[in-house]
C-alpha cells in the first residue's frame, strides 16, 4: 500500500512540476507576453489555492469516493491543459488556466487525505510518502530541461499525458468513501475563520503578517526565475533548477539540529535572510565565469523554503490550541499561497515589465539585475520588520517534527 501510494505522489507532483516551472518562459520568450500578463498566469494557482477548500472537502468528505474526484478532477485538467497548450491569446490563456488551477489545486489536498486514510500512523508513515512528489517534481524537470523543450507549448501536453496517468491510477487505488456523508454542512467547516482571533496576539500576528509579506518576493522566484536563467543563456535550465527540490529535501533532514540551536525566531530569519541573498545571487551572477552564483540562488531553495514555511508550520503547532491547530494551519495557508502568493504575482509582472525593453526585431529583453535587486530588497525590508517586532515566548528543545515532514506542504511547488 504504502508503495502504491508512493507512486500516486509521484505522478501527482509531476503533474505540476511539467508545466509551471517553465509556463514564464513560453510565455515570455514564444508567445511575448508582458511581464504582468506572465505574472498573472503564474498567479492562477494562488486563486486555486483561496478556493479549492471551499468545494474540495465537500466533495471528498461528504459525497463522493476520493478516487473518483481526483479522475474527474484529473481528467477535465488534462482537457483544459490541451486547449492551454494551442491558445496565443492572453484573455483566452488566462482563463483557460484559471480554471485548471481549480481543477488541480483540491487534488493537493485530496491526495494527502487518501493518503493518510490508508496508512496506519501518518506522523510516522506519511513523510516518507509525500517525499515523492518532490521526486516526481524533480524528474520531470530533469526530463523538459534535458528535451529542450522550455519555450513551447510541450510542457502543457506532457502535464495533460501525466495527468490522464493519473487519472487511470487512481481507479486502481483502493476505496476510500466520505466520512461525513449524514452531518450538515456549515460554511465555517471550510473557512478557517474560528483562527482569527489567534492573531490578536503580537507574535502571531508579526508571523502572519511576515507570511504573507515574504510571499510576494517568493513569487518572482517562481514565476520568472526559469525566463531569467534561458534569456541570460543557462543551458537545461529546467534542469538545473531541480537543484531546489533536492535541497528541500536534505534542509528537511537539518531542520531538528538547527531547531534546537537557533529556535523559531532565528530560523525564520535565517530563511527570510537566504530569500535576500538568493536574490543578489541572482542579480550579479552569470552563466559563465560567475555561474556558481546561479547555482547558488538554486539550491538556497531548499533553506528558503523549509526554514520559513516548514518552521512556521513548527510554530503555528506550538501555539495554537489543539482543537485549532488544522484551522490555524489553514489560515496561514490562506494567506500565503493564497493572498501572499496572488499578491507578488502582480507586484513581480509590474517589475519585470519596468525593466524590459524591445529590440528592433521586436525581442523584448530584460534589465534582470534591478528586478532581482527588487526583490532582494522587498525581502530584505520583512526581515528587518521580522527581527523587530516579533518575540518568540520559548525555545523549543526538540520539536516534534514527524507529523510536518514534508506532510503539510501539499500547496507547494
Amino acid at each position: 500500500m504504502k508503495w502504491r501510494l508512493r507512486l500516486m505522489m509521484l505522478f501527482q507532483y509531476a503533474i505540476w512540476g511539467a508545466w509551471y516551472v517553465t509556463v514564464g518562459t513560453w510565455l515570455g520568450q514564444t508567445l511575448h507576453f508582458s511581464g504582468t500578463e506572465i505574472g498573472a498566469i503564474a498567479g492562477t494557482t494562488a486563486i486555486g489555492a483561496m478556493i479549492s477548500p471551499l468545494f474540495a472537502g465537500l466533495l471528498a468528505d461528504r459525497w463522493f469516493d476520493t478516487r473518483r474526484v481526483l479522475v474527474a478532477l484529473q481528467v477535465l485538467g488534462a482537457a483544459l491543459l490541451v486547449f492551454a497548450a494551442q491558445q496565443q491569446a492572453f484573455g483566452v490563456l488566462y482563463a483557460t488556466l484559471l480554471l485548471y488551477s481549480l481543477c488541480y489545486m483540491p487534488t493537493l489536498a485530496l491526495t494527502t487525505s487518501l493518503a493518510m486514510r490508508h496508512i496506519d500512523d501518518p506522523r510516522e508513515e506519511f513523510g516518507a510518502i509525500r517525499v515523492f512528489g518532490s521526486i516526481g517534481w524533480i524528474v520531470v524537470g530533469l526530463v523538459v530541461g534535458a528535451a529542450g523543450i522550455e519555450a513551447t507549448a510541450s510542457p502543457l501536453y506532457l502535464a495533460a499525458g501525466l495527468s490522464l496517468a493519473m487519472a487511470g491510477y487512481c481507479l486502481t487505488l483502493p476505496a476510500t468513501p466520505p466520512l461525513a456523508g449524514n452531518k450538515r454542512f456549515e460554511l465555517r467547516q471550510a473557512l478557517p475563520l474560528e483562527a482569527l482571533h489567534l492573531l490578536r496576539g503580537r507574535s502571531m500576528a508579526v508571523f502572519a503578517l511576515a507570511s504573507f509579506l515574504i510571499c510576494i518576493p517568493l513569487q518572482f522566484y517562481y514565476a520568472f526565475t526559469n525566463l531569467f536563467l534561458n534569456e541570460v543563456g543557462v543551458v537545461n535550465a529546467a534542469g538545473k533548477m531541480t537543484g531546489g527540490q533536492m535541497s528541500e529535501i536534505l534542509c528537511m533532514l537539518l531542520i531538528p539540529w538547527f531547531f534546537r540551536r537557533l529556535g523559531v525566531k532565528y530560523m525564520l530569519a535565517v530563511g527570510m535572510l537566504a530569500w535576500v541573498v538568493r536574490y543578489v545571487m541572482f542579480a550579479f551572477g552569470t552563466p559563465d565565469e560567475l555561474m556558481w552564483m546561479l547555482w547558488l540562488g538554486i539550491i538556497l531553495h531548499g533553506i528558503c523554503f523549509d526554514f520559513f514555511f516548514v518552521v512556521g508550520q513548527i510554530y503555528i503547532d506550538r501555539e495554537a490550541p489543539p482543537a485549532l491547530r488544522a484551522a490555524t494551519q489553514g489560515l496561514i495557508t490562506f494567506i500565503t499561497y493564497g493572498l501572499g502568493m496572488f499578491v507578488g504575482s502582480w507586484l513581480s509582472g509590474l517589475a519585470v515589465d519596468a525593466y524590459a525593453a524591445t529590440d528592433a526585431q521586436g525581442i523584448v529583453a530584460h534589465q534582470w539585475r534591478p528586478i532581482w535587486l527588487t526583490a532582494a530588497g522587498f525581502a530584505a525590508a520583512v526581515l528587518v520588520l521580522f527581527v523587530l517586532l516579533f518575540k518568540d515566548r520559548e525555545r523549543a528543545a526538540d520539536p516534534d517534527l514527524s507529523h510536518l515532514d514534508l506532510a503539510t506542504r501539499e500547496k507547494t511547488p
